[in-house]
């Protein structure tokens, strides 16, 4: 029996869910309850549901969250065409996912292109989404950030060990809230796996990185759908991605729209700093 007053108490039970073409998804979910309205969690561009396992037990209580990997990430199928890869892609499979675990009237948070799904989401079913987490990531993305993310998600650096992925993240990425080497630890773990040459690969098929140079579509349509529902918007206040100006066209259109920024966080936070995980735990006890 599961003891739902202890969130510390909550595993997440591995799912994998095949979708329209039969590719397998992995589903991570964490069943506490059905007495608050689920919680749909999408990972950034390359990241998984593996992101969500600390946050997920302390804001789970008597809740089911939903975690997914996109195609071509993580523990999910891989396919040889990339367009399989593409967000229309990830949104059908988010949608599909949703329906076989009947999961409707959720509270989404999506992290960078999470976020954006979420938006898209919001259009292509509106019954799904209630309120919505976005994490560093708005209807802009920009332009420096987006060409460190093309560079990042398109190159395998084949690391020799886990310490050595642990010098690069260290080297490569923005500032993160990870001051601990177990942190670290943890982050290269679930960024880089070993594979049978004996080396560190990414966890995600590096081809997705083709997918970021077409042109990047209008956004603010979506933002505009998603800013009729509740909504937090977090920052890291030097993110690259999620820009000053494009937070205050967001709160023009979206004026309730609650937005916290961390200090000396770049993109993106990992949703457990204090402030975003009181403001996220906040933001939930009112829409719920």
């Amino acid at each position: 029996m599961t003891d739902t007053t202890n969130p510390s108490s909550h595993a997440s039970i591995p799912h994998t869910i095949a979708a329209w073409d039969g590719l397998p998804i992995h589903v991570l979910v964490w069943n506490a309850g059905d007495r608050l309205p689920p919680i749909l969690c999408l990972p950034g561009l390359v990241r998984t549901s593996a992101d969500f396992e600390t946050l997920a037990p302390e804001i789970g209580v008597d809740r089911r969250i939903i975690a997914i990997d996109y195609p071509g990430r993580g523990a999910s199928g891989r396919s040889r065409d990339i367009e399989r890869y593409a967000a229309e892609s990830c949104l059908r499979d988010v949608m599909d996912i949703c329906a076989a675990l009947h999961i409707h009237d959720a509270i989404a948070i999506g992290t960078s292109f999470g976020g954006l799904l979420t938006m898209g989401l919001t259009v292509a079913r509106p019954g799904l989404i209630r309120a919505a987490i976005l994490n560093d990531i708005g209807p802009d993305v920009g332009s420096g950030g987006a060409d460190f993310v093309r560079d990042f998600v398109g190159k395998d650096p084949a690391l020799e060990s886990l310490d050595a992925c642990v010098t690069y993240l260290r080297t490569h990425l923005p500032p993160l809230s990870l001051y601990t080497e177990a942190a670290w630890r943890r982050m290269a773990e679930l960024t880089y796996a070993p594979s049978t040459d004996g080396r560190f690969h990414p966890v995600w098929d590096t081809r997705i990185a083709k997918l970021l140079n077409r042109p990047a579509p209008d956004l603010w349509p979506l933002f505009g759908a998603l800013s009729e529902r509740p909504m937090l918007l977090i920052r890291g206040a030097v993110s690259n991605i999620l820009l000053p100006d494009t937070v205050a066209r967001m709160q023009a259109m979206h004026p309730a729209m609650r937005v916290v920024v961390l200090p000396d966080i770049g993109h993106a936070p990992i949703l457990t700093e204090p402030p975003a995980m009181a403001a996220i735990k906040t933001f939930l006890d009112d829409c719920t």
